[in-house]
């Protein structure tokens, strides 16, 4: 048809040609119908009506009959009838332009031309509604999205204005023109290819748009039109994912962080997340967890190992708990478990799917309100039974507590003190007992006051002769809590008091000066008699040397036993003296390094002769880096030398005396420590007291000088000592010495007996 159409077109020029040498007005009609049927050569209209002269019957090209009536509905074709007959009709140049709808309802384009006679009508259908034109145009411009479309060749033919925009392009020709695109190449190459496998691409690329780097979904479609796209901006979304990704990660933290178990299933009844106290409050091991198990399978698990309550019918309490999951409301239970435990469950509907269990384990909470309860009542029964009056008033100044007493004292009536009266009631029904005493109006500065609460002490003397002792104290809560006692008889012999309290004073005075007359004179006698013992001794020794002649064994005995209690008599004098000294503040002691190991032995051969005597075995103790230790290395011997000596005369025959030194954190410990019967009851008290003696045992018994002088020669080192019963059987007695300063360690080792 297109052949015979070019073929009858050409014959058709050529006949033009002809009659356009013959006459002017045939040239005319002539152009007018080459300018017709060129149109037609170039595929401009597929149907047309040509005519050359007023009286020439149109010919239709590209119509089995010259008419449009075939392609046109009733009404259209009237109208194109109409413009026919107009343009034949028309003297001068006519033309025509309308638009037709064709029998199937599409847009045609009638447009006539006429000339001189000659004219050609053309019908021609409308271009289909392009991107680049119309309404759709106009819609796509104002997408913020960017769509495009390209030739089968590659080339952009159209794009809206975000395409242009992003890219930064003015029209579709310039950014073919300048290679703009939203793809780069790689992206471009991957698309191409899911185009020429599927005809459809679909991916997340990254571009940059209008100066910021985005994320784009782009979809991408072909066909015989070429290919045409779209892109998200999905920037935003996943940056909204991420912001959400990381909110969750964060309540999930924050969750894990409550003590409340938490735990979520969804719609298929499985786990989806559950915190740390889950896990702990239940048990349950991770690896299980993990898995994503059932609500079933959990219930199941907890039943073997006796984690939720007992249930006469399992299987129907089971469903009756699935029942959340088609539930509105959430669900309040609670789980009094075979252990004791008591847990308060609430399982809440999720509105996607699924139920969210929190556990919250009220078994401490159970235990401590029963506590409390129970110290209320305590409290209120312990209040009840004081013999002072006691009322509590609120941060609001009402009374809030109260007990007998205080109702009693003030003759007030219960039902009134139980409507919670102000303090200004208070006190106005107190008034009739207590006068107009400014007392109340302190407790009530007190009670209402919000800054600088400070305790109060008061005394109220009422008309009744009754004298009352009161206080009110601010509590923790802003409560005041105000207490009164009954101090009648008190007051009555506070002046009596006063007057013996005076003459205790002088008494007191009067001991204290007799005391230090008693040392002074203790210490003076202490001084004089070891002159006499001094020549007592000394002739003693003459006459066991034989100045005054030989002498006989009993006499070499008496002498013996005269220099032994010349010897005890002068020890006890020192002590006396040395005691003297230190009530007067007069004992001052050589501080010097001491080395501990010598002053072990020095202590423990003092003794050896009252150890064989006594037939007692003495082991002296001191691990090798004991060092040495800033003290007064006299004093220190005679402190050792008194604990041996005391625990040598307890010690029964056979028995052990351990002599030991012991470095600790705080200081040097000596330590003498016996076999012998322990500290009575009866003298633990007073065993560091002057004249106060140790049971000796059958051998003798001390002054009880010993064990004072130790105490004092061990405070005066700023030390302390301690006696008390040592494990199994025996006494320790164990001397702190502070430390002062480095000590040095130094070779030491144990040396026994």
């Amino acid at each position: 048809m297109a052949l015979g159409l070019r073929r009858r077109s050409r014959l058709a020029l050529a006949r033009a040609e002809a009659r356009a040498r013959e006459d002017s007005a045939a040239a005319a009609r002539a152009r007018a119908q080459l300018r017709t049927l060129k149109a037609l050569l170039s595929g401009d209209a597929p149907h047309a009506l040509v005519w050359s002269a007023p009286d020439e019957a149109p010919e239709g090209l590209g119509l089995e009959q010259p008419s449009f009536a075939p392609l046109l509905g009733a009404e259209a074709a009237a109208e194109a009838e109409a413009a026919l007959a107009a343009l034949r009709a028309a003297a001068g140049p006519a033309h025509v332009a309308r638009t037709l709808a064709a029998a199937d309802g599409r847009p045609l384009a009638l447009e006539g031309h006429a000339l001189a006679g000659a004219g050609v009508l053309l019908l021609r259908a409308l271009a289909d509604a392009a991107p680049s034109e119309g309404g759709l145009k106009a819609l796509l411009d104002a997408l913020p999205t960017p769509v495009w479309q390209r030739r089968p060749d590659g080339t952009l033919d159209f794009a809206n204005a975000a395409f242009l925009r992003m890219v930064g392009a003015a029209t579709p020709d310039a950014a073919q023109a300048s290679g703009l695109d939203l793809l780069d190449d790689k992206a471009r190459a991957l698309a191409s290819a899911a185009l020429r496998d599927t005809g459809t691409y679909r991916g997340r690329v990254k571009a940059v748009a209008e100066g910021r780097r985005c994320q784009l979904d782009v979809l991408e479609v072909s066909g015989p039109f070429g290919t045409s796209g779209c892109a998200v901006d999905a920037t935003e979304t996943e940056a909204a994912r991420a912001e959400t990704a990381r909110t969750i990660a964060a309540h999930r933290r924050t969750l894990d962080q409550l003590t409340t178990a938490v735990a979520i299933f969804g719609a298929d009844e499985r786990l989806v997340f559950h915190n740390a106290a889950y896990e702990r409050l239940f048990d349950l091991a991770p690896a299980f967890l993990d898995q994503r198990p059932s609500d079933g399978e959990i219930l199941a698990d907890l039943r073997a190992r006796r984690k939720v309550p007992e249930q006469a019918n399992f299987s129907a309490w089971r469903t009756q708990l699935k029942e959340a999951y088609r539930a509105i409301e959430p669900i309040n239970d609670f789980w009094h478990l075979p252990g004791g435990q008591m847990l308060r469950v609430v399982i809440t509907p999720n509105a996607e799917g699924g139920v969210t269990y929190l556990f919250d384990d009220l078994s401490e909470h159970m235990a401590l309100e029963s506590r409390y309860n129970s110290l209320i009542r305590i409290q209120g029964e312990t209040l009840d039974g004081l013999a002072e009056a006691v009322a509590v008033f609120g941060s609001d100044g009402r009374l809030d507590l109260y007990n007998e007493a205080f109702m009693t004292l003030w003759s007030l009536d219960a039902q009134v003190l139980g409507e919670k009266p102000h303090i200004d009631t208070v006190a106005a029904m107190c008034r009739p007992l207590h006068g107009e005493s400014r007392a109340f109006s302190r407790i009530r500065g007190v009670i209402t006051a919000i800054e600088r609460r400070e305790p109060l002490s008061f005394r109220i003397e009422r008309p009744d002769a009754r004298v009352l002792d009161g206080s009110a104290q601010p509590l923790p809560d802003g409560g005041t809590m105000v207490t009164f006692r009954d101090v009648t008889d008190s007051a009555q012999i506070e002046r009596a008091r006063a007057e013996r309290e005076r003459a205790l004073v002088e008494r007191n005075e009067a001991l204290e000066a007799a005391d230090k007359l008693k040392n002074a004179f203790v210490g003076h006698v202490s001084y004089h008699l070891r002159t006499p013992l001094n020549t007592l001794v000394g002739y003693a020794d003459m006459l066991r040397e034989g100045i005054a002649g030989p002498l006989s064994t009993r006499q070499r005995d008496y002498l013996d036993h005269m220099r032994q209690s010349s010897d005890a008599l002068r020890a006890l004098i020192d002590d006396l003296i040395d005691l003297a000294a230190i009530d007067a503040g007069a004992m001052e002691l050589d501080f010097a390094e001491v080395d501990v190991a010598e002053a072990l032995a020095g202590a423990a051969e003092a003794v050896r002769a009252l150890a064989e005597e006594a037939k007692v075995r003495l082991v002296v103790t001191a691990p090798a880096d004991v060092g040495r230790f800033t003290a007064d290395a006299r004093r220190v011997r005679q402190i050792l030398f008194n604990l041996l000596a005391n625990a040598i005369a307890v010690s029964p025959e056979g028995a052990r005396v351990t002599l030991c030194a012991e470095r600790r954190p705080d200081g040097l410990v000596l330590s003498v420590r016996d076999e012998g019967p322990g500290v009575p009851a009866e003298v633990e008290k007073t065993l560091f007291d002057r004249f106060e003696s140790r049971s000796a045992g059958p051998r003798h018994r001390g002054v009880g000088l010993g064990l004072a002088i130790v105490r004092s020669f061990v405070e005066l080192h700023g030390g302390s000592v301690s006696v008390k019963a040592a494990g199994g059987r025996g006494t320790l007695a164990a001397c702190l010495f502070p430390t002062r300063g480095a000590a040095r360690p130094d070779a030491a080792g144990e040396a026994a007996e």
